[in-house]
């Protein structure tokens, strides 16, 4: 096991799997259009959500999320489906539960899961396709990408046409920035694991919630589901890449049967690598809150002098009005001014926009340690991702570095305007270099991030606001105020 890895009595991790970074929702969601459309009788498709449109288009011409699971129930291809109920009034539910009752309808079952601890999400995103009799073709995704709108852009980000609510200042077709790992080898078995064990908790899904009761009833859905089918073998081995599928789940009431306690293998991943950390950190991150997960990053770059941290951002939170926007970048200016105190210089912010200078939303979640360890998930730097939320991520070692280094590299090209073959992309020394010299030249679209000050006065209501609303602490209570997950 590599040594980047939690103990495997804490969560399992696999050898002999391929994974396959997919950069950008349209890249996404034209495997999804190819490997379902491909699928045939007797195949199985699970998957969760956040949020699902079933109009959103997955390719200019179509089909739409719906009409490509659609057909697939239609050549008898078993679909599965868990997807978030979502709180009184919002339009996740909405969208969910009309989702939701075009599969039931066609033959597939899709329930909306609300177990969850008190004003949080299902934030997992996950789709595993299995075959009956051809386990080398099994395939899972990992990722932050829901099917949903907004979420169809590339890397020229001009922005879905089918637009789901943000701050104006995005613009009318908000340009978004977001990732998503292909699985194959059998590592796919144990991201099936965190969809069966959610789906066979005993728990009521509409529990001693009236509104939620209505609400099945109205979406014809049931109190519990019905038994998965017998499971196959794990697939075989497909390459060389590590990996350990790593999950939050909050402590809360009635337990979860797979998490008693909650599970926070998110948090502890994350912390062993920082721990491990010398030479750099590079983040893609929704939000970037709390100081207490950036407690992690300051002491790595307090203990290595030669560390440096680089972050990239949204430039704008995605609802920025007098009441939301406070105690988001309050939160942020807690995790920022903790870094800059570590590290100094070493600890620098970042958000982008498009060629046409409108800002892009970053709602990637990836992260990489001296180009060795690297995760792709739903989950972000923040205390809500580590602790209060169900999160999903995959965590992958490459034994020789090469899919972390190109990885960043990737990334690093589109966001710098440099071809990938510049040889300084591949240069960690001169990190923080190049990209200092980036800003403002022809082609580069990166900008530097520094979140505003809160003042003494909003913060006497944005701090509590952001404590127990934003960024909530979902650990049993024995934990709570330490550093400790």
């Amino acid at each position: 096991m590599s040594d980047w890895f939690l103990p495997e009595s804490e969560r399992p991790w696999t050898s002999g799997n391929l994974v396959v970074p997919r950069v950008h929702g349209a890249a996404y969601f034209a495997r999804l259009v190819e490997l379902v459309g491909a699928t045939e009788a007797g195949d199985r498709i699970f998957f969760t959500d956040w949020r699902g449109d079933a109009d959103e288009r997955l390719t200019e011409d179509g089909p739409t999320v719906a009409e490509l699971l659609r057909a697939a129930a239609a050549r008898d291809v078993e679909v599965r489906a868990l997807m978030w109920r979502s709180h009184p009034g919002q339009l996740n539910g909405e969208e969910n539960g009309h989702l939701g009752r075009i599969i039931n309808e066609c033959g597939g079952e899709a329930l909306l899961d609300e177990r969850v601890k008190y004003g949080g999400s299902h934030h997992q995103k996950l789709l595993v396709v299995r075959h009956q009799g051809r386990p080398e073709d099994d395939v899972a995704f990992v990722g932050g990408i829901d099917l949903c709108y907004s979420r169809r852009d590339d890397a020229e980000h001009a922005g879905d046409p089918q637009v789901a609510p943000l701050d104006d200042r995005y613009g009318d077709a908000p340009p978004w920035h977001d990732a998503m790992a292909e699985i194959r080898g059998p590592a796919v078995a144990h991201v099936l694991d965190t969809f069966t064990e959610r789906w066979d908790d005993p728990t009521p899904l509409d529990h001693r919630n009236p509104y939620r009761a209505v609400a099945h009833r109205v979406a014809r859905m049931p109190r519990h589901p019905e038994a998965l089918p017998e499971r196959w073998d794990p697939p075989p081995e497909a390459g060389r890449h590590q990996v350990q599928i790593l999950r939050t789940y909050p402590f809360k009431r009635p337990r979860y049967p797979f998490a008693p306690d909650g599970e926070r293998s998110i948090a502890r991943g994350y912390s062993r690598a920082f721990s491990r950390a010398r030479r750099l950190v590079y983040v893609e991150d929704q939000y970037f809150w709390s100081d207490v997960v950036a407690t992690t990053l300051a002491d790595a770059l307090r203990r290595e002098p030669g560390l440096c941290v680089i972050a990239v951002v949204p430039r704008y939170p995605e609802s920025d009005g007098r009441i939301g926007g406070p105690p988001i970048q309050y939160g942020q200016r807690l995790a920022w001014d903790s870094l800059r105190a570590a590290g100094g210089e070493r600890f620098v912010m970042y958000d982008l926009e498009n060629a046409q200078g409108t800002p892009v939303y970053v709602h990637a979640k990836v992260c990489i340690v001296d180009d060795e360890w690297m995760t792709i998930g739903s989950d972000n730097l923040n205390l809500r991702s580590w602790t209060h939320d169900s999160e999903l991520t995959c965590a992958v070692v490459d034994l020789d570095g090469e899919l972390p280094r190109t990885l960043r590299t990737g990334l690093w090209a589109e966001h710098l305007g440099l071809p990938e073959d510049d040889p300084r992309l591949a240069d960690v020394d001169g990190a923080l270099d190049l990209w200092r010299e980036r800003v403002g030249a022809p082609g580069s679209r990166i900008g530097v991030h520094e979140p505003p000050e809160v003042s003494r006065r909003t913060a006497r209501w944005a701090a509590p606001a952001y404590r127990r609303l934003y960024d909530p602490d979902g650990r049993p209570r024995r934990l709570r105020g330490t550093p400790d997950f």
